[in-house]
């Protein structure tokens, strides 16, 4: 689960994880705008030290604008993971990403969850981010990693 475009460097990370087993990749991405509140994003980046970044929340497509953004950001995210030599399907989610996943998760018999996101300083105290309430839904488990760099 991404809520971002993939980096090369998060490429490089989730397909080292396993060393040489075979993996394959099911991406799912909900648009940045229906996943998180702008007040907590702005709260965050305030947090990071990113003032700039904070200030221009109010600019960050929402909703149905930001829907182009994600199927654009996923991909990119299958093209790199391919172009890795890895086997890679997505889609996006519009609605309840953590029903999304379960389901995933049933339908492909997965082994894990990998959450790959930016850090969310106030979801994660009180364990609403997604990796904290994945584990409570999926029944597999699931890897929290940070992303390593802007996308």
């Amino acid at each position: 689960m991404i809520e971002k475009a993939l980096t090369s460097a998060d490429v490089e990370f989730v397909t080292s994880l396993h060393g040489d087993e075979p993996v394959s990749f099911h991406v799912l991405l909900q648009p940045r705008g229906d996943q998180a509140d702008r007040l907590l994003r702005a709260i965050d980046d305030v947090a990071l030290g990113e003032l700039d970044e904070a200030a221009r929340e109010g600019e960050t497509p929402e909703g149905e604008e930001a829907k182009g953004f994600g199927e654009r950001a996923l991909e990119v995210s299958l093209q790199a993971l391919h172009a890795a030599g890895c086997e890679a399907e997505g889609r996006l989610v519009e609605d309840h990403p953590l029903d999304a996943l379960k389901s995933l998760v049933e339908e492909i018999d997965a082994d894990e969850v990998i959450v790959l996101t930016d850090p969310h300083y106030v979801e994660e105290f009180f364990h609403r981010d997604w990796a904290s309430r994945a584990r409570h839904k999926v029944g597999v488990p699931v890897l929290k990693l940070f992303s390593h760099s802007k996308a």
